[in-house]
């Protein structure tokens, strides 16, 4: 939208000014006011540098905190009894989820559903024999969509004193995702959650160590100034190999960011850190 781009712009222009202290350029005075409220409210921030910048009408997560977030989850075709028990977990984890049979649907046509639906977000669950080993997280309506491999996969009754698992909105603990690239997976993470209330004891942490994020679900108690801690599982590792710019079912939509385990510096360089 070619008159979004030159509002950008002028907004750019009018920062920049008060940032360095000089005058407003004069094609923009007149509009200043406006332009310093619309600052001022802009979901995503407008900086002084346009390459810095990401444009709240560019950006697919502009609504976390504003909407509630409506998940849909699903699986490969013909799922194991195990998939069938973690997609059930899964949807624990994530409050105002359905889980959904794949049946014999196309992943274009689940989407196509799930877009007339209003769902914001859709996440796939894959296996190996049995085992779950990938997980695809697909933002509504244009993407992007991140892709995960799993591992250590433990469901809740294989974990010693598990906890029964609260339905409140969970906390977030997203913890070592500090590039460029881990920020974004960050967001594309935090999108599936709605704001939980101050009071809530369920706790969800995805922790990066080494580019494998490490997925855990507590609740916790206070007594007497003392926390005590209790896994309400399942828990998990994933790594996170792709970014696309697209919807799941988007063959050709360009790839945002791949993961390159191979390249000489691999083993030097922390990708999500």
């Amino acid at each position: 939208d070619n008159q979004q781009i030159l509002r950008d712009d002028k907004k750019r222009k009018l920062k920049s000014a008060i940032d360095e202290g000089t005058s407003i350029p004069t094609e923009i005075v007149s509009e200043a006011r406006t332009l310093m409220h619309e600052l001022e409210t802009d979901v995503v921030p407008i900086t002084a540098d346009k390459s810095a910048d990401v444009q709240a009408i560019d950006d697919e997560y502009a609504n976390i905190g504003i909407r509630e977030p409506k998940v849909c989850i699903t699986t490969s075709r013909d799922p194991s009894n195990r998939l069938k028990q973690f997609a059930k977990e899964i949807k624990l984890c994530i409050p105002n989820s359905q889980a959904i049979n794949r049946g014999t649907y196309r992943t274009d046509e689940l989407v196509d559903a799930c877009r007339k639906a209003d769902f914001t977000d859709m996440v796939f669950l894959n296996e190996t024999r049995g085992m779950p080993d990938a997980m695809m997280v697909s933002h509504l309506p244009y993407g992007p969509t991140a892709y995960f491999t799993l591992s250590s996969c433990v469901l809740r009754h294989d974990i010693p004193e598990c906890t029964p698992a609260s339905q409140a909105y969970p906390h977030l603990i997203i913890d070592g995702l500090n590039s460029k690239v881990g920020k974004r997976i960050g967001r594309i993470l935090q999108a599936l959650y709605p704001i939980p209330r101050p009071e809530s004891r369920r706790v969800l942490t995805f922790a990066n160590r080494n580019d494998f994020i490490s997925f855990r679900h507590h609740m916790y108690t206070l007594d007497k100034g003392q926390v005590g801690l209790s896994e309400a599982g399942p828990r998990f590792e994933m790594q996170p190999y792709e970014i696309r710019l697209g919807t799941i079912d988007q063959d050709d939509a360009e790839k945002e960011w791949v993961l390159r385990p191979y390249m000489n510096t691999a083993r030097k360089k922390q990708t999500l850190q």
